[in-house]
């Protein structure tokens, strides 16, 4: 008898481009494991600034790296970090780590070190029973999983963006942390070829993840 179908669905954009919101609702609607990147790279940023290690520094910086045990929990239905024993706090979403997160995500070495961490969320996903892993981020579809299932891309226009982060009370300069992902080295954000884009500036949450659901569904679905 075949195997309960595993599936690995990829979504990429810039900030507030409405990858979290539709990540987590595909979570709940088809019993994925919800897996946010951004918030692994917000978490090695402060725990960067507590160390003291700026971005400038790369010999503070792999330091400080070397110190970190990079663990995963599980609450509900997503894949939360854990650095060293201490779980991503409030303050993953200040100002000050706003203003400093893609500058850490375009150094390599940042890169290096979360990249097996991120790839074995996989794991996380089929050890606990769930039937596949969502993992949003900007390097998703290209460097971590570019054989996912599914790749979407998820865009939106700057203003729109903007509007939706001072909607949900946090102060972030989207256009210039997407300018800074967009030019790094190092897995830039950019819409792969073969995944499907979707501008999310004039539909709701519920038209974005019909479109995603439509073609995830079927996948899904008993013989």
């Amino acid at each position: 008898m075949p195997g309960k179908p595993f599936i690995i669905v990829a979504i990429d954009g810039g900030a507030a481009s409405g990858k979290s919101s539709t990540s987590r609702v595909l979570s709940e609607r088809f019993n994925l494991l919800h897996s946010d990147t951004g918030s692994y790279y917000r978490a090695v940023t402060a725990e960067m600034i507590r160390q003291g290690a700026p971005p400038g520094d790369l010999a503070a910086v792999k330091a400080a790296l070397a110190r970190m045990r990079l663990e995963t929990r599980i609450v509900d239905r997503s894949a939360t970090i854990a650095i060293s024993g201490r779980g991503a706090g409030d303050g993953t979403r200040s100002r000050e780590v706003n203003d400093a997160v893609s500058h850490y995500a375009a150094i390599p070495e940042v890169r290096a070190a979360l990249l097996g961490y991120q790839r074995g969320q996989a794991g996380a996903a089929r050890g606990g029973g769930f039937n596949g892993l969502v993992m949003e981020g900007r390097d998703i579809g290209s460097a971590i999983f570019p054989e996912a299932d599914f790749r979407f891309f998820l865009h939106a226009d700057p203003a729109e963006r903007e509007r939706r982060r001072v909607k949900e009370g946090q102060d972030d300069r989207v256009a210039e942390r997407d300018r800074l992902d967009s030019s790094r080295k190092a897995s830039p954000l950019a819409c792969t070829q073969g995944a499907i884009s979707i501008d999310t500036t004039r539909l709701t949450l519920e038209q974005v993840v019909g479109l995603m659901a439509a073609e995830i569904a079927p996948r899904l679905a008993p013989a």
